[in-house]
């Protein structure tokens, strides 16, 4: 489908993400599949290095912004709002951040052609072109358990747990249809269970947490410093998107949400934003801080992901190619905060 687009790799690379977020919902995890998945075949092809891992770190992001997000799920259950209307929020986002990336690439494929390989080593051969059926039939599988499962939230048929069953059962189905056997069958339901397991114990020490902030006057406290600083609006949000990136430096993406959410999710309504505008906004602002120097934990697991690859990678020349899309990202956030209603129309068409 894009075999004739200069940078084809790379943005096949962007839109392998968004559609591989519809399944996993976790960034960390795209960023570690298409490590091991686009990087070795834009490498051979003779894509610049940097480049290639930037376009794969940054591109991973977008694992937290489409739904179904584990980060939409856990910001809902926090902040006592609509998870299905949360993730219908992140649609328009998620894709215009697609969008946009797809258009660096492009450009840059264009304005820089040496980046993106030259001569006959960039050439993709006819033989390794997915045949269009395989192709079709793989993303038939992936629509089904999208809209059976976003569907149904959506329209009240179950709720987001029971969701997350319904999705379950149609990704056994099709995986015994595709040929999974009885021992990944087990494999995969312990991979699961290691996966949810700290989770769910970080969702019960976060309840904890947020009723220890309530009795305590904390959180009343935080909320009185920001809203009597003086500061207009746009100034304290930018304050609360400049701690998540910070944060965003040391710790993983659902640590932070549980420490912020809570506190400044009421802040931002007193001030007269949206709360599911604010939440796809917090959501970007935590993804872009995992791509933030010197800890930034997205950079560091697709380094992880390749070292046995290629281990003379370094990391900063990770996070350098991975700045356009934080600077992205973070034109996504300024324009949400300018124009809510590109999170806000969908929940308010649909609910």
């Amino acid at each position: 489908m894009l075999s004739k687009l200069p940078g084809r790799l790379a943005i096949a690379t962007v839109f392998g993400n968004a559609l591989f977020s519809f399944v996993t919902g976790v960034s960390i995890a795209s960023a570690a599949a298409f490590s091991r998945i686009a990087y070795p075949e834009m490498k051979r092809h003779g894509y610049h290095k940097g480049f290639a891992l930037g376009t794969v770190a940054g591109s991973s992001c977008l694992g937290m912004l489409i739904p179904p997000s584990v980060l939409m799920i856990v910001w809902g259950i926090l902040t006592e709002n609509s998870i299905g209307k949360i993730f219908l929020a992140g649609v328009l986002p998620g894709l215009l951040l697609t969008t946009l990336f797809c258009t660096y690439v492009l450009g840059m494929a264009l304005f820089k052609p040496e980046i993106v390989g030259s001569g006959s080593e960039s050439k993709v051969e006819a033989t390794e072109i997915v045949p269009k059926k395989q192709f079709y039939t793989s993303l038939a599988g992936i629509i089904i358990v999208v809209v059976a499962v976003l569907g149904g939230i959506w329209f009240g048929l179950f709720s987001p747990t029971e969701g997350a069953g319904v999705g379950a059962l149609l990704g056994l189905i099709l995986g015994v249809i595709k040929g999974m056997r009885y021992k990944e069958i087990i494999d995969s339901i312990l991979s699961v269970g290691r996966t949810s397991g700290p989770i769910l114990l970080l969702l019960v020490t976060a309840a904890l947490y947020s009723n220890t902030l309530a009795m305590t006057g904390l959180a009343n406290a935080i909320e009185s410093l920001f809203l009597e600083s003086g500061m207009p609006s746009w100034a304290i949000i930018g304050v609360m998107v400049l701690i998540w990136f910070l944060l965003g430096m040391i710790i993983d993406s659902i640590s932070i949400m549980l420490l912020t959410a809570a506190i400044f999710a009421p802040i931002a309504v007193k001030l007269g934003y949206d709360p599911i505008a604010f939440a796809i906004i917090g959501i970007i602002a935590i993804e872009a801080g995992l791509l933030t120097p010197p800890f930034g934990l997205l950079v560091y697991t697709v380094k992880s992901a390749i070292t046995s690859i290629d281990p003379d990678v370094n990391v900063m020349t990770i996070f350098k190619s991975a700045t356009p899309y934080w600077i992205i990202m973070l034109i996504g956030m300024v324009l949400i905060i300018t124009f809510p209603e590109i999170a806000t129309y969908l929940p308010r068409v649909l609910f």
